[in-house]
């Protein structure tokens, strides 16, 4: 039944980007609890392998990976067409990438993104299109002088899907780039949805993390980059090296657990009357830290996880300019306001910082470990 006591039909569920972290959780989601079908598009499956393989899982037959680059194949709009709903997660979304590849950040985010939108309009088809939480860009507050005790009224800091204003640095940041793509896709939808009836839903994420998110370089992705902060620290903590705080790490966010984020991607799939036309935050006020306050706490975390003990020197500061490079600038704070989602969908996230970094880096730990047996076993060329 969904929230108004209705039963759900299975749907034919079209999603793009399904084999990245946030489509493989959702996938996960959708085979074990729920009788809807996936069409799976994806350049790789790695993170999907064991939904899709073997043929006796007991949900074989309701998701198919379709191996598709959606900027240039010509199958998409049939695939659209297929389902009932299509959920796009497909972008490029690293904070490092943003100002060091912008043609590439602003056409993954808003170029590509284009056919989707438009094949969903002309189809009828609804759409779930997922945004950031960045299309805030900077609070109000940062604006304020640094003594000013109006830093600390959550009315100049808190963000509010239908009231706070997008404030962008300069053009010369580019580090905003990958901002204002995500914005302007999101007005784009918006105005779909006003001029030609499409069925819409934005969703916001707010620092979703679990195993699988982003890339350990070198073990589960490529060895060169760089991956967003905490997938930085962990790679930092598994290697055993400071963790780099970037900017005296003085940023402040906030962070929630990927299943308590997904639960609420559910309740919008299945509960279109109160989910259409609406633009969701979706994060966990109440687990917000600064940065330097995360590495702190990752570093407990994971002397727990791993036995190992802390490094003596456990971080060291580095500038953003040494770190990303030329033209990077940051917002101060992400704090999310759940009133409309917690209105319309009843949705509150539930796990503590503690809990959900003790998941992800026990998950990442376990991978490394495997990854640096398997190369220890490998045979050496004589």
């Amino acid at each position: 039944m969904d929230l108004d006591g209705r039963p759900i039909k299975p749907l034919t569920i079209c999603m793009i980007g399904a084999g990245g972290f946030i489509g493989s959780h959702l996938c996960e989601k959708l085979m074990a609890d729920t009788p809807h079908k996936v069409l799976a598009l994806d350049v790789y499956n790695d993170k999907i392998k064991h939904l899709l393989e073997p043929d006796s899982l007991p949900w074989a037959g309701r998701i198919q990976f379709h191996r598709i680059n959606i900027k240039q194949d010509s199958r998409l709009e049939g695939l659209i067409k297929m389902a009932d709903l299509t959920i796009n997660l497909a972008a490029i979304c690293t904070p490092a990438d943003y100002n060091t590849r912008p043609l590439d950040t602003i056409y993954s985010n808003f170029i590509d993104a284009l056919p989707v939108v438009k094949y969903c309009s002309e189809n009828s088809k609804r759409l779930i299109h997922f945004s950031t939480c960045e299309v805030y860009g900077k609070t109000i507050g940062s604006f304020l002088p640094k003594d000013s005790p109006l830093r600390k009224d959550p009315a100049y800091y808190v963000l509010k899907e239908d009231t706070s204003p997008c404030i962008f640095g300069s053009i010369e940041k580019q580090r905003w780039s990958y901002a204002c793509a995500k914005q302007l896709i999101e007005r784009l939808i918006y105005a779909e949805g006003a001029e030609n009836g499409l069925e819409f839903t934005i969703v916001r994420p707010f620092n979703w993390i679990g195993p699988r998110m982003d890339f350990i370089p070198g073990i589960d992705g490529p060895s060169e980059g760089v991956p967003r902060v905490l997938a930085c620290f962990s790679n930092n903590l598994l290697r055993r090296e400071p963790l780099k705080l970037v900017d005296g790490g003085q940023s402040q966010r906030t962070f929630v657990y990927i299943k308590d984020a997904i639960e609420a991607v559910l309740l919008m799939i299945e509960n279109p009357d109160r989910a259409n036309g609406h633009i969701f935050n979706v994060g966990n006020p109440n687990n917000e830290v600064t940065v330097r306050q995360l590495a702190e706490i990752m570093t407990q975390v994971y002397t727990k996880v791993s036995g190992e003990p802390a490094l003596e020197v456990p971080t060291i500061d580095v500038s953003s300019k040494q770190f990303y490079g030329e033209g990077y600038d940051d917002s101060d704070k992400r704090i999310p306001d759940m009133t409309i989602i917690n209105k319309q969908l009843g949705w509150n996230p539930k796990t503590s910082l503690w809990d959900l970094l003790d998941s992800t880096l026990t998950y990442q730990h376990r991978t490394y470990a495997d990854a640096v047996k398997k190369s220890m076993a490998k045979p050496t060329a004589s």
